[in-house]
């Protein structure tokens, strides 16, 4: 079986991947901006002491044992923050199971992010899961847990519950159809936020969003999950919507489409930022039923391995960006070929 990155779960022609992620802080311990070298150290090591005890599959690694194009092909699967990703290289670890869809990052802005994912819009057993794997690290260790406010976290927009859901969304035929605009503002007015590919302050490639709660006090963990699965529902009736639309012009929408598969099947050199982009419209060709000769796998694995550091992987290598982009035509071309 391959990661859940590779996978096409439900609803996936809008919904890329849902994310769930608990803000956690250990009692015994200062929060990260007042911990010295040596409590970072103890934290560290106390997790590692308990890993084995925990399940999963999950493995103890530390940041500094990481490679760089590793710990970038991370940030560029979700499964850790880029800021976790340029640490100081004294500190932070991370537990991580084979699959890839449960990490923890120690040592990040909280003691610990707990972060389950997968692949399209599959919520509820995410959320089963993600609170199964936190009640187990709550039964080894002390939480930092308030009666009146809830879970205490270094930023105060996690306190309460420090639940953060988050579900990554393909709107291209809100962009082309001009009604983005109206739906990002319904969405930040219903109390979510919606942001680009990589979180807070980072730009919508290929027509990508992630919405998520702003809230996480004074409300429950099932409030935050309902509410965000009405706004994502709305979301993808309003995106499916907006294709049917796109459909009536379909030679505008087929010339638009198949120019981005050209490009893609035949440049010589493409950057990452392109790819992205032409991929979008790839995707959205694929699952309106216009391009044929392609499936859901082929679309993931060419998202997944234009990016830089994934690229590196798949290759093996570590090359500069000119070289990358030189290889990236040849890996689109191979990915397309595959039978």
């Amino acid at each position: 079986m391959s990661n859940w990155y590779l996978q096409s779960g439900k609803e996936s022609d809008v919904v890329i991947s849902t994310r769930i992620r608990f803000a956690r802080n250990l009692r015994d311990f200062p929060f990260i901006d007042r911990c010295k070298k040596e409590d970072l150290e103890k934290l560290e090591n106390t997790i590692k002491d308990i890993t084995p005890s925990l399940g999963y599959g999950l493995k103890f690694l530390k940041l500094r044992d990481i490679d760089d194009i590793t710990k970038m092909s991370l940030v560029e699967k979700h499964i850790i923050s880029p800021n976790f990703a340029l640490k100081e290289e004294t500190s932070g670890a991370m537990l991580i199971n084979d699959d890839e869809n449960i990490s923890v990052m120690i040592n990040e802005e909280d003691h610990l992010r707990i972060q389950v994912l997968g692949d399209g819009f599959d919520i509820d057993n995410l959320m089963n899961l993600g609170i199964e794997l936190d009640e187990i690290l709550e039964k080894n260790l002390h939480y930092a847990y308030s009666e009146k406010y809830g879970y205490l976290t270094a930023c105060p927009t996690n306190v309460g519950t420090g639940l953060r859901a988050s579900v990554m969304v393909h709107l291209p035929a809100l962009t082309k159809t001009g009604n983005i605009q109206k739906i990002l503002e319904v969405i930040s007015n219903f109390g979510m936020n919606i942001r680009g590919v990589y979180g807070e302050g980072t730009s919508a490639y290929g027509n990508m969003y992630q919405v998520s709660n702003k809230q996480a006090l004074g409300i429950s963990e099932k409030e935050i999950i309902k509410n965000l699965k009405q706004i994502v529902e709305k979301i993808i009736e309003q995106e499916r919507l907006a294709r049917k639309i796109l459909a009536k012009e379909s030679i505008e929408l087929e010339d638009e489409i198949y120019r981005a598969y050209g490009i893609l099947t035949n440049c010589k050199k493409i950057s990452s930022e392109e790819a992205i982009n032409l991929l979008s419209s790839v995707k959205l060709g694929v699952d309106m039923g216009i391009i044929k000769e392609l499936d859901d796998l082929k679309v993931n694995k060419l998202e997944l391995y234009t990016k830089p550091a994934n690229l590196q992987k798949y290759l093996g290598e570590k090359i500069d960006a000119y070289k990358r982009d030189i290889k990236r035509a040849e890996i689109i071309k191979q990915i397309i070929g595959e039978k």
